[in-house]
């Protein structure tokens, strides 16, 4: 079947955490390792409520700065130095934006509620997808393989119309076991490789 679909993961795909070093400074301040600070803002009970709309994401960091022992004041500040080392991989940004003239473009994102709100006011790139999957609004998320199958329905087209793109291997072989075909990021040039490739089988 004709590739109609092609959708993107956005944390460790489109935004990536280029520099460490902030987000090891704010362990550092509160006697953690980056690890131990990653898993508090990604990996806690949390984060994994906020990820399927349980809690909100305010709620969520709200529960990150009583387990650091700072003030909800503090939350803000918090934030901004937690993704400071962030950046939009704009390379893929003109990719998507190219490939708009010939496919449909999606998000499909485990993320909190803010992420819509972000993506608009912050990155200023809402307007490149066409539709928008965000676990926290529809209650599922990946590798469930529930998400890969309304994502297929909100595009309108068989999951085998449709290529997915993951950094996790496991999202990547859910999304196969779905019936879509799948590229697991590993660097910018290797995924346009690998993509383009694809593309060019299925024309």
């Amino acid at each position: 079947m004709t590739i109609r679909t092609i959708l993107f993961d956005f944390g460790g795909v489109l935004l990536r955490t280029e520099n460490h070093q902030p987000r090891r400074n704010l362990a550092a301040n509160y006697g953690l390792d980056e690890d131990e600070l990653v898993y508090l803002v990604f990996g806690s009970p949390s984060a994994l409520s906020a990820t399927v709309g349980e809690i909100t994401a305010e709620q969520h960091w709200q529960e990150v700065a009583r387990a650091l022992g700072a003030s909800t004041d503090q939350i803000p500040a918090l934030k901004t130095q937690f993704f400071a080392g962030d950046r939009l991989d704009e390379a893929f940004v003109q990719l998507i934006r190219s490939y708009r003239k010939t496919h449909r473009i999606g998000l499909l994102s485990n993320a909190w509620d803010d992420l819509r709100s972000v993506l608009k006011d912050q990155l200023a790139i809402l307007d490149i997808f066409d539709e928008v999957i965000i676990s926290a609004e529809v209650g599922l998320m990946k590798p469930d393989r529930r998400i890969y199958e309304l994502a297929a329905q909100t595009f309108r087209v068989p999951p085998q119309e449709a290529v997915f793109i993951d950094d996790l291997l496991v999202n990547v072989q859910a999304a196969q076991e779905a019936g879509m075909k799948a590229i697991q990021f590993r660097s910018t040039p290797q995924t346009i490789h690998d993509l383009q490739h694809l593309l060019e089988e299925d024309s």
